[in-house]
């Protein structure tokens, strides 16, 4: 837990305990759980409602911004890449 800077998730402890039982649990096997990214410490991105609020009508729900926000990055994207393609 030290060297990989966090703490066991209830899923990776219930894997650990389970190796353990079958006499499976080594540093190796230990390590490898340990490095697994759990759910909630993927990494997100977060913008401030107050900064988007402006593109989008009052009570906009939240999906529909974000699926808006990923289109309009894609459109972007391709208007990119046609732009290097000539």
């Amino acid at each position: 837990m030290v060297t990989e800077e966090s703490t066991l998730s209830h899923v990776q402890a219930m894997k650990m305990r389970k190796f353990a039982e079958e006499g499976r649990l080594d540093d190796n096997v230990i390590h490898s759980i340990m490095q697994e990214e759990k759910p909630n410490q993927a990494e997100q991105f977060k913008i401030p409602r107050e900064k988007i609020n402006r593109f989008f009508p009052a009570g906009t729900p939240a999906q529909k911004i974000e699926e808006t926000i990923i289109k309009a990055l894609e459109m972007l994207r391709q208007r990119e890449r046609n732009r290097d393609a000539r």
